[in-house]
């Protein structure tokens, strides 16, 4: 049976909520895809609900979740309300992120020089 261990680790509240935040908005795959729109630049609430069969207070809906979270922005220009991703918005989760990478690269990094170890003393 494993066993894990836990750190103890000081939890940032605000931090915690921001994050839920963000992969609250990330969990829902048309939000996905409109941020994979942005990426194009900005674009206007009927721009971004061409690619759906979603009424406009649905798209509405979803930007607004995008918006809370940070993920994007958007400002009044005249009667357009033009929505672009918002600067740094992925900064949070890569920086979340960032310690599970690095565990998993080093893990994938062991196993490949055992592997390598196994390969050069089989050949000898």
């Amino acid at each position: 049976m494993p066993v894990w261990l836990y750190r103890p680790m000081a939890i940032d509240k605000q931090q915690v909520d921001h994050l839920s935040n963000v992969f609250h908005a990330l969990s829902d795959p048309t939000r996905r895809a409109i941020l994979t729109r942005l990426v194009d630049g900005e674009a206007s609430v009927s721009e971004l609900m061409a690619p759906f069969q979603l009424s406009q207070p649905t798209i509405s809906k979803h930007l607004k979740v995008l918006e809370r979270a940070g993920l994007i922005e958007g400002e009044r220009d005249a009667q357009r309300r033009p929505r672009r991703l918002a600067p740094h918005a992925m900064q949070d989760i890569a920086a979340w992120l960032e310690p599970f990478r690095q565990q998993w690269e080093n893990r994938l990094n062991n196993l490949d020089a055992h592997l390598n170890l196994d390969d050069r003393s089989s050949n000898t």
